[in-house]
């Protein structure tokens, strides 16, 4: 019996080894991922490329929120509570979107802006998705999906945009 929680003890030590490889290989990996060429928060041209060449460039996160209009689990962003000076720019392209001074805690678990830098950008389009409309916000440099806008929010704008945090990168001031 000793010596069958010894071989269980090993085999699980390995294992724990093997995963923890894993982990640092993906890490390894994701972190000597060719640096993305279209990021830049100066450049005003727009960026179209393919799903493959997004998905090559991009972080499995962001691909998924900006890309596949995906939506990342509420009270899970760094950004949410986050009370730091500075820019908000899409983490697609470096586009300038959001200014801190315009953040506020809305209570919905996803960091929320009562207005844009400036309205040219973003761009709204509606979303019909899950039986419901809503106003769907992306960038207007690479038409990543970024969250939606509501009706909700705090004076002056009485707007609420809802944004999920991998389609974002911040700058401090």
């Amino acid at each position: 019996m000793k010596n069958l929680v010894i071989i269980l003890s090993v085999l699980l030590l390995q294992q724990c080894s093997y995963s923890q490889n894993s982990k640092t290989q993906q890490i390894m990996t994701d972190s000597t991922k060719k640096a993305n060429p279209v990021y830049s928060k100066t450049d005003k041209n727009d960026v179209k490329l393919s799903n493959e060449e997004w998905k090559k460039l991009l972080p499995e996160d962001v691909y998924y929120v900006a890309r596949q209009k995906g939506t990342e689990r509420p009270y899970t962003s760094p950004f949410e509570s986050s009370t730091e000076v500075g820019t908000y720019y899409c983490a697609a392209c470096g586009a300038k979107l959001f200014n801190s001074n315009t953040k506020f805690e809305s209570g919905t678990g996803w960091p929320s802006f009562w207005r844009p830098i400036a309205a040219q950008n973003v761009v709204e389009s509606d979303d019909t998705t899950f039986g419901m409309t809503r106003t769907a916000i992306s960038c207007p440099r690479c038409d990543a999906h970024l969250g939606h806008v509501f009706d909700d929010g705090p004076k002056p704008t009485g707007l609420r945009y809802c944004m999920n945090s991998a389609a974002l990168k911040f700058a401090k001031a």
